[in-house]
């Protein structure tokens, strides 16, 4: 009180504080603090920009097949590398439409009437389970169906519905062509963010990831194309009722492992028991033809070799992106975990670790 040291006083060391940024102390605490800041900020831009990062991710991978379709095109036809873009551009642009026309004109009544046919179909179990005890009724199953349906996309809901769902195909379609005329004017623009000493590692990645997602695509469109055209001809063969909607629906549902086959397998099943017994147990041996087919001849030779992912693993993907961003983070749960997959294993090569599978 009196302007005077006394001994406690005397005995107090005084510490820099945190406005005494030229201290080494505080000048580290500060830079923890500000990693942990900005991490935080980052996963709430994460969240917040969810479906533009879904997109951009969607554009890659879109790249990704018209580079794999550009350079697959040089072995059969010499010419300019836009020449040849230009042609799997046209032919995407081709299928594309025609397949918006055959679902315009030719699938629509068949849609409606499938809907009708699993509603049925659904009745019946829910009958025969009443029959040996059980208490499900068709109201539960369905509730239950919109129960799992409305816990997709929490987080980026409109990406689900029909508008959203174009629109972000039309985006990522456009910035995939941009990408893909001219691939290493990008790379060389991240790369240049990034210090003199990383950028030779980050080129080794790139082209890695790259590689891995050409060969996780053409896999991916072939198993598409076998599963759709091959289930569409056998069930036609056969009798199944609906067989071009079938069809194209398994051929896009390929592109999902594992939840794609599942959705096909109880719609085609269904479909097929609703025209009798034989007619059902045919369509059930074509399903499995077509899987069988695809997951042990086409995936090893195409694919597998390339990414190797656990099946377990693609799976568990699935769920949580699709229970985090809808549709879109459903369909690119699978790229995403393979991309992961080869930084990681780049990361450890460079840091000289021998890769783990």
């Amino acid at each position: 009180m009196n302007g005077q040291r006394g001994p406690r006083d005397e005995a107090y060391i005084e510490a820099p504080g945190p406005a005494e940024l030229h201290d080494p102390l505080v000048r580290r605490e500060f830079q923890k603090a500000a990693i942990w800041f900005g991490v935080a900020i980052g996963i709430g831009l994460v969240v917040l920009l969810a479906q533009p990062i879904l997109v951009i991710l969607g554009a890659l991978v879109i790249t990704s097949m018209l580079d794999g379709g550009t350079r697959l095109l040089e072995r059969i036809l010499p010419i300019g590398r836009g020449w040849r873009l230009g042609i799997i551009i046209l032919a995407l642009f081709g299928f594309l439409t025609w397949t918006v026309w055959l679902t315009g004109s030719q699938l629509s009544a068949q849609a409606a009437a499938m809907q009708q046919i699993i509603e049925t179909q659904i009745g019946r179990i829910s009958a025969f389970a009443s029959d040996q005890g059980l208490t499900a009724t068709p109201t539960d199953l369905k509730s239950l169906g919109n129960q799992i349906l409305g816990s997709l996309g929490k987080v980026t809901a409109a990406v689900s519905t029909v508008v959203g769902a174009v629109t972000s195909l039309v985006m990522m379609l456009v910035l995939a062509i941009f990408i893909a005329v001219e691939p290493r004017l990008y790379e060389r623009g991240i790369a240049w963010m990034l210090p003199m000493g990383r950028r030779a590692a980050f080129y080794t990645t790139a082209d890695k990831m790259a590689w891995t997602l050409r060969r996780l695509m053409a896999g991916r469109m072939v198993g598409m194309a076998v599963e759709g055209f091959g289930t569409w001809i056998l069930l036609l063969l056969g009798g199944v009722p609906m067989a071009a909607l079938l069809g194209v629906l398994t051929g896009i549902l390929a592109f999902l492992p594992n939840i794609g086959a599942i959705i096909s397998g109880i719609l085609i099943i269904l479909v097929g028991f609703s025209a009798g017994v034989d007619t059902g147990l045919y369509a059930v041996g074509v399903y499995l033809a077509v899987q069988i087919i695809d997951g042990y001849l086409i995936v090893p030779i195409v694919a597998k070799r390339a990414v190797d992912l656990a099946p377990a693993l693609v799976l568990g993907a699935q769920i949580l992106f699709g229970a985090l961003f809808g549709i879109l983070g459903l369909f690119l749960a699978d790229p995403i975990v393979a991309m992961i997959k080869v930084f990681l294993e780049e990361r450890s090569r460079q840091n000289g670790a021998p890769a783990q599978d």
